[in-house]
Protein backbone atom coordinates (compact mmCIF):
# COMPACT_ATOMS: atom_id res chain seq x y z
CA UNK A 1 0.00 0.00 0.00
CA UNK A 2 1.17 3.44 -0.96
CA UNK A 3 0.28 6.80 0.39
CA UNK A 4 1.08 9.94 -1.80
CA UNK A 5 -0.92 12.33 -0.05
CA UNK A 6 -1.85 13.21 3.87
CA UNK A 7 -5.37 14.21 4.43
CA UNK A 8 -7.24 15.68 7.51
CA UNK A 9 -9.47 12.34 8.23
CA UNK A 10 -5.71 10.48 8.41
CA UNK A 11 -4.07 13.11 9.97
CA UNK A 12 -7.16 12.87 12.82
CA UNK A 13 -6.46 8.99 13.19
CA UNK A 14 -2.41 9.69 13.67
CA UNK A 15 -3.09 11.98 16.78
CA UNK A 16 -5.97 9.64 18.06
CA UNK A 17 -3.59 6.57 17.77
CA UNK A 18 -0.56 8.68 18.63
CA UNK A 19 -2.18 9.94 21.85
CA UNK A 20 -3.61 6.30 22.63
CA UNK A 21 0.07 4.92 22.53
CA UNK A 22 1.37 7.68 24.69
CA UNK A 23 -0.74 6.85 27.02
CA UNK A 24 -0.12 3.46 27.83
CA UNK A 25 3.27 4.14 27.90
CA UNK A 26 3.22 7.07 30.66
CA UNK A 27 4.39 5.06 33.59
CA UNK A 28 7.14 3.62 31.45
CA UNK A 29 8.04 6.90 30.44
CA UNK A 30 7.60 8.82 33.78
CA UNK A 31 10.58 5.34 35.11
CA UNK A 32 13.09 6.98 32.76
CA UNK A 33 13.46 10.47 35.58
CA UNK A 34 16.88 10.64 36.45
CA UNK A 35 16.23 11.57 39.98
CA UNK A 36 15.10 8.84 41.48
CA UNK A 37 12.92 11.12 43.35
CA UNK A 38 8.63 10.11 42.92
CA UNK A 39 8.38 13.51 40.34
CA UNK A 40 9.24 11.44 37.70
CA UNK A 41 5.89 12.85 35.53
CA UNK A 42 7.47 13.55 32.52
CA UNK A 43 5.11 10.77 30.94
CA UNK A 44 2.40 12.04 32.75
CA UNK A 45 2.87 15.84 31.86
CA UNK A 46 3.07 14.89 28.36
CA UNK A 47 -0.06 12.53 28.20
CA UNK A 48 -2.56 15.08 29.74
CA UNK A 49 -0.46 17.43 26.71
CA UNK A 50 -1.49 15.26 24.15
CA UNK A 51 -4.72 14.04 25.28
CA UNK A 52 -5.75 18.19 25.32
CA UNK A 53 -4.98 18.29 21.58
CA UNK A 54 -6.39 14.74 20.84
CA UNK A 55 -9.73 16.64 22.47
CA UNK A 56 -9.24 19.15 20.35
CA UNK A 57 -9.44 17.21 16.98
CA UNK A 58 -12.19 14.96 18.05
CA UNK A 59 -14.31 18.31 18.09
CA UNK A 60 -12.95 18.49 14.49
CA UNK A 61 -14.96 16.99 11.46
CA UNK A 62 -12.90 18.30 8.24
CA UNK A 63 -10.70 16.58 6.12
CA UNK A 64 -8.24 19.47 5.55
CA UNK A 65 -5.27 18.75 7.27
CA UNK A 66 -4.10 22.04 8.52
CA UNK A 67 -7.32 22.79 9.93
CA UNK A 68 -6.74 19.53 12.19
CA UNK A 69 -2.97 20.41 12.61
CA UNK A 70 -4.49 23.98 14.09
CA UNK A 71 -6.67 22.27 16.53
CA UNK A 72 -4.03 19.71 17.42
CA UNK A 73 -1.86 22.47 18.48
CA UNK A 74 -4.26 24.65 20.30
CA UNK A 75 -5.37 21.75 22.31
CA UNK A 76 -1.49 21.16 23.11
CA UNK A 77 -0.91 24.78 23.64
CA UNK A 78 -3.84 24.96 26.32
CA UNK A 79 -3.00 21.55 28.14
CA UNK A 80 0.85 21.96 28.37
CA UNK A 81 2.43 20.40 31.40
CA UNK A 82 5.83 20.68 32.65
CA UNK A 83 8.44 21.44 30.20
CA UNK A 84 7.89 18.45 28.08
CA UNK A 85 4.72 19.16 27.53
CA UNK A 86 5.30 22.83 26.57
CA UNK A 87 8.22 21.74 24.21
CA UNK A 88 5.50 19.25 22.73
CA UNK A 89 3.15 21.91 22.14
CA UNK A 90 5.95 24.29 20.50
CA UNK A 91 6.79 21.58 17.70
CA UNK A 92 3.34 20.95 17.35
CA UNK A 93 2.58 24.79 16.64
CA UNK A 94 5.67 25.03 14.34
CA UNK A 95 4.00 21.75 12.79
CA UNK A 96 1.17 23.20 11.97
CA UNK A 97 2.03 26.55 10.33
CA UNK A 98 4.99 24.57 8.33
CA UNK A 99 1.54 23.88 6.56
CA UNK A 100 1.13 26.58 4.83
CA UNK A 101 -2.57 26.01 5.11
CA UNK A 102 -2.70 23.02 2.84
CA UNK A 103 -5.46 21.07 2.40
CA UNK A 104 -3.28 17.84 2.54
CA UNK A 105 0.34 17.42 2.01
CA UNK A 106 2.82 15.20 0.08
CA UNK A 107 5.69 13.34 1.65
CA UNK A 108 7.82 16.64 0.73
CA UNK A 109 4.92 18.52 2.87
CA UNK A 110 4.96 16.12 5.78
CA UNK A 111 9.10 16.85 6.02
CA UNK A 112 8.75 20.47 5.46
CA UNK A 113 6.01 20.69 8.46
CA UNK A 114 8.77 18.56 11.15
CA UNK A 115 11.21 20.68 10.26
CA UNK A 116 8.79 23.73 11.01
CA UNK A 117 8.04 22.07 14.40
CA UNK A 118 11.88 21.76 15.41
CA UNK A 119 12.94 25.54 14.35
CA UNK A 120 9.94 26.59 16.47
CA UNK A 121 10.15 24.30 19.70
CA UNK A 122 14.38 25.45 19.65
CA UNK A 123 12.96 29.54 19.24
CA UNK A 124 11.08 28.72 22.33
CA UNK A 125 13.73 27.08 25.12
CA UNK A 126 15.87 30.16 26.25
CA UNK A 127 19.10 27.48 26.06
CA UNK A 128 18.52 24.58 24.32
CA UNK A 129 20.08 21.73 25.50
CA UNK A 130 20.92 18.17 22.89
CA UNK A 131 20.51 14.58 24.33
CA UNK A 132 16.90 15.64 24.69
CA UNK A 133 13.42 16.01 22.96
CA UNK A 134 15.21 18.54 20.62
CA UNK A 135 17.36 16.42 19.39
CA UNK A 136 15.28 13.40 19.08
CA UNK A 137 12.85 15.84 17.11
CA UNK A 138 15.85 17.63 15.29
CA UNK A 139 17.60 14.26 13.81
CA UNK A 140 14.21 12.75 12.28
CA UNK A 141 13.07 16.62 10.92
CA UNK A 142 16.25 16.76 8.95
CA UNK A 143 16.24 13.06 7.84
CA UNK A 144 12.53 13.77 6.51
CA UNK A 145 13.66 16.66 4.95
CA UNK A 146 16.67 14.69 2.59
CA UNK A 147 14.53 11.68 2.17
CA UNK A 148 11.25 13.49 1.14
CA UNK A 149 13.67 14.67 -2.43
CA UNK A 150 13.72 11.06 -3.20
CA UNK A 151 10.53 9.57 -1.31
CA UNK A 152 6.69 10.38 -2.31
CA UNK A 153 5.35 7.32 -0.30
CA UNK A 154 4.41 9.66 3.12
CA UNK A 155 3.53 5.64 5.15
CA UNK A 156 7.37 5.35 3.86
CA UNK A 157 8.55 8.43 4.95
CA UNK A 158 6.82 8.19 8.16
CA UNK A 159 8.81 4.86 8.78
CA UNK A 160 12.11 6.41 8.64
CA UNK A 161 11.50 9.08 11.00
CA UNK A 162 10.82 6.48 13.57
CA UNK A 163 13.46 4.64 12.73
CA UNK A 164 15.55 7.84 12.99
CA UNK A 165 13.93 8.71 16.48
CA UNK A 166 14.97 5.72 17.68
CA UNK A 167 18.08 5.96 16.68
CA UNK A 168 18.92 9.36 17.96
CA UNK A 169 16.71 8.70 21.25
CA UNK A 170 19.49 5.72 21.86
CA UNK A 171 22.21 8.47 21.52
CA UNK A 172 20.99 10.68 23.99
CA UNK A 173 22.66 9.27 26.96
CA UNK A 174 25.91 9.98 24.72
CA UNK A 175 24.66 13.79 24.13
CA UNK A 176 24.15 14.49 27.73
CA UNK A 177 26.30 13.23 30.45
CA UNK A 178 23.92 12.57 33.26
CA UNK A 179 21.99 10.10 31.29
CA UNK A 180 24.25 8.12 30.60
CA UNK A 181 25.69 7.76 34.77
CA UNK A 182 22.14 7.00 35.50
CA UNK A 183 21.85 4.64 32.76
CA UNK A 184 18.54 5.77 30.97
CA UNK A 185 17.56 7.89 27.39
CA UNK A 186 16.39 10.91 27.89
CA UNK A 187 12.19 10.44 29.04
CA UNK A 188 11.03 13.37 26.71
CA UNK A 189 12.61 12.02 23.54
CA UNK A 190 11.62 8.11 24.15
CA UNK A 191 7.31 10.18 25.02
CA UNK A 192 8.05 11.75 21.22
CA UNK A 193 9.36 8.79 20.17
CA UNK A 194 6.25 6.91 21.27
CA UNK A 195 4.01 9.58 19.32
CA UNK A 196 5.58 8.60 16.28
CA UNK A 197 5.54 5.02 16.64
CA UNK A 198 1.27 5.67 17.03
CA UNK A 199 1.63 7.95 13.95
CA UNK A 200 3.03 5.51 11.72
CA UNK A 201 0.76 2.18 13.33
CA UNK A 202 -2.14 4.76 11.70
CA UNK A 203 -0.94 5.15 8.46
CA UNK A 204 -0.45 1.50 8.59
CA UNK A 205 -3.88 0.87 9.32
CA UNK A 206 -2.50 -1.01 12.25
CA UNK A 207 -3.53 -0.80 16.00
CA UNK A 208 -1.47 0.02 19.05
CA UNK A 209 -1.70 -1.90 21.76
CA UNK A 210 -4.70 -1.54 24.01
CA UNK A 211 -4.78 -0.21 27.53
CA UNK A 212 -4.80 -2.75 30.52
CA UNK A 213 -7.27 -1.93 32.80
CA UNK A 214 -4.92 -1.91 35.89
CA UNK A 215 -3.24 1.50 34.42
CA UNK A 216 -6.47 3.80 33.61
CA UNK A 217 -5.54 7.02 34.75
CA UNK A 218 -6.91 7.87 38.53
CA UNK A 219 -7.37 11.72 37.35
CA UNK A 220 -9.88 10.71 34.59
CA UNK A 221 -11.93 8.37 36.38
CA UNK A 222 -12.38 10.64 39.91
CA UNK A 223 -13.52 13.51 36.95
CA UNK A 224 -15.86 11.13 35.35
CA UNK A 225 -17.47 10.52 38.77
CA UNK A 226 -17.40 13.85 39.66
CA UNK A 227 -19.24 14.55 36.75
CA UNK A 228 -21.90 11.66 37.79
CA UNK A 229 -22.53 13.25 41.09
CA UNK A 230 -23.00 17.00 39.87
CA UNK A 231 -25.40 15.38 37.81
CA UNK A 232 -27.23 13.48 39.79
CA UNK A 233 -27.44 15.75 43.13
CA UNK A 234 -29.89 18.56 42.75
CA UNK A 235 -30.15 19.27 46.48
CA UNK A 236 -27.69 19.34 48.96
CA UNK A 237 -29.39 17.34 51.98
CA UNK A 238 -29.38 14.13 49.39
CA UNK A 239 -25.63 13.94 49.29
CA UNK A 240 -25.56 10.70 51.64
CA UNK A 241 -21.45 10.75 52.23
CA UNK A 242 -20.08 14.48 52.81
CA UNK A 243 -16.86 14.04 52.20
CA UNK A 244 -14.69 13.38 48.66
CA UNK A 245 -11.63 11.65 49.88
CA UNK A 246 -8.45 10.91 48.86
CA UNK A 247 -5.24 9.32 49.15
CA UNK A 248 -2.44 7.16 48.66
CA UNK A 249 -0.93 4.21 51.12
CA UNK A 250 2.91 3.85 50.34
CA UNK A 251 3.28 0.38 51.97
CA UNK A 252 5.32 -0.50 54.47
CA UNK A 253 6.69 -4.42 54.99
CA UNK A 254 6.17 -4.75 58.11
CA UNK A 255 2.60 -3.71 58.37
CA UNK A 256 1.88 -6.05 55.06
CA UNK A 257 3.52 -9.38 56.94
CA UNK A 258 1.19 -8.29 59.54
CA UNK A 259 -1.89 -7.84 57.18
CA UNK A 260 -1.27 -8.84 53.33
CA UNK A 261 -3.05 -6.73 51.25
CA UNK A 262 -5.20 -8.12 48.59
CA UNK A 263 -6.86 -5.48 46.20
CA UNK A 264 -10.49 -6.38 45.94
CA UNK A 265 -10.77 -7.65 49.48
CA UNK A 266 -9.56 -3.68 50.38
CA UNK A 267 -12.18 -2.51 48.01
CA UNK A 268 -14.92 -4.41 49.52
CA UNK A 269 -13.77 -3.23 53.04
CA UNK A 270 -13.83 0.15 51.67
CA UNK A 271 -17.05 -0.07 50.22
CA UNK A 272 -18.84 -0.03 53.54
CA UNK A 273 -18.07 3.48 54.31
CA UNK A 274 -19.14 5.11 51.15
CA UNK A 275 -19.91 5.22 47.31
CA UNK A 276 -17.91 6.21 43.93
CA UNK A 277 -14.94 4.37 45.60
CA UNK A 278 -12.02 4.06 42.92
CA UNK A 279 -9.24 2.01 44.04
CA UNK A 280 -5.77 1.48 41.95
CA UNK A 281 -2.79 -0.44 43.33
CA UNK A 282 1.17 -1.41 42.16
CA UNK A 283 3.76 -3.14 44.14
CA UNK A 284 4.73 -0.12 46.16
CA UNK A 285 1.25 1.72 46.83
CA UNK A 286 -2.50 2.03 46.47
CA UNK A 287 -4.54 4.83 45.28
CA UNK A 288 -8.07 5.15 46.71
CA UNK A 289 -10.90 7.56 45.93
CA UNK A 290 -14.17 7.57 47.71
CA UNK A 291 -17.11 9.64 49.57
CA UNK A 292 -17.14 9.09 52.43
CA UNK A 293 -19.34 10.51 55.52
CA UNK A 294 -15.79 9.76 58.31
CA UNK A 295 -12.81 10.03 56.01
CA UNK A 296 -11.16 9.03 59.13
CA UNK A 297 -11.99 5.48 59.12
CA UNK A 298 -11.12 4.89 55.61
CA UNK A 299 -7.96 6.39 56.20
CA UNK A 300 -7.42 4.12 59.00
CA UNK A 301 -8.15 1.11 56.97
CA UNK A 302 -5.21 2.38 54.97
CA UNK A 303 -2.40 2.75 57.80
CA UNK A 304 -3.17 -1.03 58.03
CA UNK A 305 -0.96 -1.67 54.91
CA UNK A 306 1.52 1.59 55.27
CA UNK A 307 1.92 5.19 55.55
CA UNK A 308 -0.69 7.47 54.11
CA UNK A 309 0.44 10.13 51.30
CA UNK A 310 -1.57 12.83 49.25
CA UNK A 311 -4.25 12.99 51.59
CA UNK A 312 -7.13 15.41 50.24
CA UNK A 313 -10.26 15.63 51.54
CA UNK A 314 -13.38 18.29 50.54
CA UNK A 315 -16.19 19.07 51.71
CA UNK A 316 -18.79 18.04 48.81
CA UNK A 317 -21.84 19.92 50.65
CA UNK A 318 -19.95 23.04 51.40
CA UNK A 319 -18.97 22.94 47.48
CA UNK A 320 -22.66 22.25 46.50
CA UNK A 321 -23.88 25.24 48.47
CA UNK A 322 -21.30 27.61 47.07
CA UNK A 323 -22.56 26.02 43.06
CA UNK A 324 -26.11 26.36 43.78
CA UNK A 325 -26.09 29.86 46.43
CA UNK A 326 -27.16 32.82 45.83
CA UNK A 327 -26.48 34.91 42.23
CA UNK A 328 -25.82 38.38 44.01
CA UNK A 329 -22.64 35.70 46.56
CA UNK A 330 -21.76 34.48 42.36
CA UNK A 331 -21.15 38.02 41.19
CA UNK A 332 -17.83 39.32 41.17
CA UNK A 333 -16.76 43.09 40.77
CA UNK A 334 -15.90 44.11 37.35
CA UNK A 335 -13.57 46.48 38.52
CA UNK A 336 -9.75 45.33 38.62
CA UNK A 337 -7.46 45.45 40.63
CA UNK A 338 -3.76 46.95 40.14
CA UNK A 339 -1.96 44.36 41.18
CA UNK A 340 -2.10 40.49 41.23
CA UNK A 341 0.17 37.52 42.19
CA UNK A 342 -0.58 33.72 40.86
CA UNK A 343 1.80 30.90 42.57
CA UNK A 344 1.58 27.57 42.65
CA UNK A 345 1.56 25.27 45.63
CA UNK A 346 1.05 21.55 47.31
CA UNK A 347 -0.07 21.28 50.83
CA UNK A 348 -2.65 23.10 52.87
CA UNK A 349 -0.46 24.55 54.96
CA UNK A 350 2.24 25.71 52.03
CA UNK A 351 -0.98 27.02 50.79
CA UNK A 352 -2.56 29.20 53.77
CA UNK A 353 1.11 30.72 53.90
CA UNK A 354 1.43 31.79 50.27
CA UNK A 355 -2.43 33.65 50.92
CA UNK A 356 -1.45 35.15 54.39
CA UNK A 357 1.94 36.68 52.37
CA UNK A 358 -0.57 38.20 49.79
CA UNK A 359 -0.94 35.51 47.14
CA UNK A 360 -4.52 36.42 45.25
CA UNK A 361 -4.46 32.70 43.87
CA UNK A 362 -3.21 29.58 44.78
CA UNK A 363 -3.21 27.01 41.96
CA UNK A 364 -2.92 23.31 43.17
CA UNK A 365 0.02 21.58 41.93
CA UNK A 366 3.51 20.76 42.40
CA UNK A 367 5.87 18.13 41.58
CA UNK A 368 3.78 14.92 40.28
CA UNK A 369 0.61 17.74 39.48
CA UNK A 370 2.00 19.93 37.33
CA UNK A 371 -0.78 22.76 36.52
CA UNK A 372 -1.18 23.40 32.25
CA UNK A 373 -0.56 26.68 30.57
CA UNK A 374 -4.67 26.94 29.99
CA UNK A 375 -5.04 26.67 34.31
CA UNK A 376 -2.35 29.61 34.73
CA UNK A 377 -4.20 31.61 31.97
CA UNK A 378 -7.14 30.85 33.75
CA UNK A 379 -5.75 32.09 37.08
CA UNK A 380 -4.93 35.42 35.83
CA UNK A 381 -8.16 35.97 34.32
CA UNK A 382 -9.89 35.26 37.44
CA UNK A 383 -7.45 37.37 39.83
CA UNK A 384 -8.99 40.30 38.12
CA UNK A 385 -6.03 42.74 37.76
CA UNK A 386 -4.08 44.97 35.52
CA UNK A 387 -1.16 43.39 36.44
CA UNK A 388 -0.52 39.52 37.62
CA UNK A 389 2.93 38.50 38.83
CA UNK A 390 3.36 34.52 38.28
CA UNK A 391 5.50 32.63 41.25
CA UNK A 392 5.53 28.98 39.16
CA UNK A 393 7.92 27.86 42.11
CA UNK A 394 8.95 24.79 40.16
CA UNK A 395 11.42 24.23 37.77
CA UNK A 396 9.13 22.20 35.65
CA UNK A 397 6.02 24.68 35.86
CA UNK A 398 7.86 27.91 34.58
CA UNK A 399 7.44 26.79 30.38
CA UNK A 400 3.67 26.98 31.36
CA UNK A 401 3.65 29.82 33.14
CA UNK A 402 5.58 31.63 30.62
CA UNK A 403 3.43 30.45 27.73
CA UNK A 404 0.25 31.54 29.98
CA UNK A 405 2.06 35.02 30.38
CA UNK A 406 2.61 35.61 26.51
CA UNK A 407 -0.89 34.51 25.79
CA UNK A 408 -2.57 37.22 28.93
CA UNK A 409 -4.61 39.98 28.03
CA UNK A 410 -3.37 41.61 30.73
CA UNK A 411 0.59 42.50 31.84
CA UNK A 412 1.68 39.67 32.94
CA UNK A 413 5.28 38.45 33.73
CA UNK A 414 6.58 35.44 35.25
CA UNK A 415 9.25 35.73 38.14
CA UNK A 416 11.10 31.61 37.67
CA UNK A 417 10.89 30.71 41.20
CA UNK A 418 11.72 26.93 41.66
CA UNK A 419 11.10 25.89 44.97
CA UNK A 420 8.53 26.92 47.23
CA UNK A 421 11.23 28.96 49.49
CA UNK A 422 11.99 30.52 46.62
CA UNK A 423 8.65 31.66 45.98
CA UNK A 424 8.23 32.62 49.87
CA UNK A 425 11.12 34.95 49.50
CA UNK A 426 10.25 36.67 46.01
CA UNK A 427 6.67 37.12 47.26
CA UNK A 428 8.08 38.70 50.39
CA UNK A 429 9.98 41.13 48.55
CA UNK A 430 7.31 42.59 46.95
CA UNK A 431 6.05 46.32 46.52
CA UNK A 432 2.63 47.20 45.56
CA UNK A 433 3.90 51.19 44.42
CA UNK A 434 6.68 49.64 41.89
CA UNK A 435 6.29 48.60 38.48
CA UNK A 436 5.51 45.04 37.66
CA UNK A 437 9.36 45.00 35.95
CA UNK A 438 11.22 46.52 38.83
CA UNK A 439 9.17 44.01 40.97
CA UNK A 440 9.90 41.18 39.42
CA UNK A 441 13.54 42.17 39.18
CA UNK A 442 13.38 42.59 43.10
CA UNK A 443 11.74 39.62 43.37
CA UNK A 444 13.88 37.44 41.09
CA UNK A 445 16.78 38.88 43.44
CA UNK A 446 15.33 37.68 46.01
CA UNK A 447 14.43 34.27 45.09
CA UNK A 448 18.31 34.02 44.72
CA UNK A 449 19.38 34.83 47.87
CA UNK A 450 17.45 31.59 49.71
CA UNK A 451 19.34 28.14 49.99
CA UNK A 452 16.07 25.39 49.23
CA UNK A 453 16.65 21.52 50.75
CA UNK A 454 14.19 19.03 50.35
CA UNK A 455 13.72 15.58 52.52
CA UNK A 456 12.14 12.85 49.91
CA UNK A 457 12.12 9.23 49.25
CA UNK A 458 13.95 7.04 46.11
CA UNK A 459 11.67 5.29 43.83
CA UNK A 460 14.22 3.06 42.67
CA UNK A 461 18.18 2.19 42.96
CA UNK A 462 20.17 4.40 41.28
CA UNK A 463 24.06 6.40 41.46
CA UNK A 464 24.40 9.43 40.54
CA UNK A 465 27.29 12.18 41.23
CA UNK A 466 28.98 9.30 42.98
CA UNK A 467 26.51 8.23 44.99
CA UNK A 468 24.77 4.80 45.68
CA UNK A 469 21.01 5.11 46.34
CA UNK A 470 18.78 2.53 47.63
CA UNK A 471 15.10 2.77 46.47
CA UNK A 472 13.28 3.50 49.71
CA UNK A 473 15.71 5.36 51.27
CA UNK A 474 15.52 9.08 52.24
CA UNK A 475 17.31 11.60 50.44
CA UNK A 476 18.62 15.39 51.28
CA UNK A 477 18.47 17.50 48.27
CA UNK A 478 20.04 21.02 48.13
CA UNK A 479 19.16 23.28 45.45
CA UNK A 480 18.67 20.62 42.86
CA UNK A 481 21.42 18.14 44.17
CA UNK A 482 21.51 14.97 45.51
CA UNK A 483 23.49 15.95 49.10
CA UNK A 484 22.95 12.89 51.36
CA UNK A 485 20.59 9.41 51.45
CA UNK A 486 20.25 7.16 53.96
CA UNK A 487 17.14 4.70 55.37
CA UNK A 488 16.97 7.17 57.86
CA UNK A 489 14.97 10.19 57.38
CA UNK A 490 16.15 12.19 60.38
CA UNK A 491 19.43 11.32 59.66
CA UNK A 492 19.12 12.24 56.11
CA UNK A 493 17.75 15.49 56.94
CA UNK A 494 20.58 16.13 59.57
CA UNK A 495 23.17 15.60 56.95
CA UNK A 496 21.50 17.77 54.90
CA UNK A 497 21.77 20.69 56.71
CA UNK A 498 25.34 19.97 57.63
CA UNK A 499 25.52 20.49 54.22
CA UNK A 500 23.67 23.77 53.64
CA UNK A 501 24.15 25.61 56.75
CA UNK A 502 27.16 28.03 56.63
CA UNK A 503 28.76 30.40 59.71
CA UNK A 504 26.91 33.47 57.77
CA UNK A 505 23.15 31.54 57.83
CA UNK A 506 20.97 33.02 60.91
CA UNK A 507 17.53 31.88 59.66
CA UNK A 508 16.39 27.96 59.22
CA UNK A 509 12.71 27.47 57.88
CA UNK A 510 10.98 24.13 57.99
CA UNK A 511 8.16 23.27 56.49
CA UNK A 512 6.60 19.81 57.59
CA UNK A 513 5.15 17.78 55.13
CA UNK A 514 2.17 15.32 55.99
CA UNK A 515 4.48 12.35 56.55
CA UNK A 516 6.65 14.21 59.49
CA UNK A 517 5.56 13.98 62.60
CA UNK A 518 5.67 16.58 65.39
CA UNK A 519 8.39 13.93 66.87
CA UNK A 520 10.35 14.47 63.75
CA UNK A 521 10.36 17.90 64.15
CA UNK A 522 11.44 17.92 67.99
CA UNK A 523 14.27 16.06 66.82
CA UNK A 524 15.48 18.28 64.10
CA UNK A 525 14.95 21.49 66.56
CA UNK A 526 17.69 19.71 68.67
CA UNK A 527 20.15 19.21 66.50
CA UNK A 528 20.02 22.10 65.08
CA UNK A 529 19.91 24.28 68.66
CA UNK A 530 22.83 21.62 69.58
CA UNK A 531 25.00 22.45 66.62
CA UNK A 532 23.89 25.72 65.04
CA UNK A 533 23.50 27.84 68.22
CA UNK A 534 23.14 30.96 65.90
CA UNK A 535 20.47 29.88 63.54
CA UNK A 536 16.99 30.74 64.32
CA UNK A 537 14.42 28.00 63.42
CA UNK A 538 10.90 28.51 62.39
CA UNK A 539 8.27 25.72 62.03
CA UNK A 540 5.35 25.79 59.93
CA UNK A 541 3.13 23.09 59.29
CA UNK A 542 3.13 22.79 55.30
CA UNK A 543 1.40 19.44 55.01
CA UNK A 544 3.15 18.66 51.77
CA UNK A 545 3.18 15.48 49.82
CA UNK A 546 6.22 13.74 48.52
CA UNK A 547 8.64 15.82 50.98
CA UNK A 548 8.83 15.00 54.36
CA UNK A 549 10.66 18.65 54.87
CA UNK A 550 11.34 21.66 52.78
CA UNK A 551 13.97 23.52 54.38
CA UNK A 552 15.21 27.19 53.59
CA UNK A 553 17.87 28.70 54.51
CA UNK A 554 19.00 32.66 54.55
Amino acid sequence: MTTDMLNGKMFTQMVQSGAHHLKNNAKKIDALNVFPVPDGDTGTNMNLSMTSGADEVKKLNSDHVADVASAFAQGLLMGARGNSGVILSQLFRGFARGMNQKASLSAKDLANAFDSGVATAYKAVMKPVEGTILTVAKDAAETAVVESETESDVIVLMEKVVQVAKTSLQRTPDLLPVLKEVGVVDSGGQGLVTIYEGFLAALKGEEVPLQDAEDIDMEEMVNAEHHKIAQDFMDTSAIKYGYCTEFMVRFETDKLKENPFDEEQFRNELSKHGDSLLVVSDDDLVKVHVHAEYPGEVLTLGQYYGSLMNIKIENMRDQHTAIVGDQEQKEKSTEKADYAIVTVAMGSGVKEMFASLGATVVIEGGQTMNPSTQDIAEAIDASNAVNVLILPNNKNIVMAAEQAAEMAKVNAEVVPTKTIPQGISALLAFHPDASIGENRASMEAAAKEVKSGQVTYAVRDTQIDTMTIKKGHFMGIADGTIKASNEDKLETTQSLLNEMITEDDEILTILQGEDASDDDVKVIEKYVADNYEDVEIEVHKGNQPIYSFILSIE
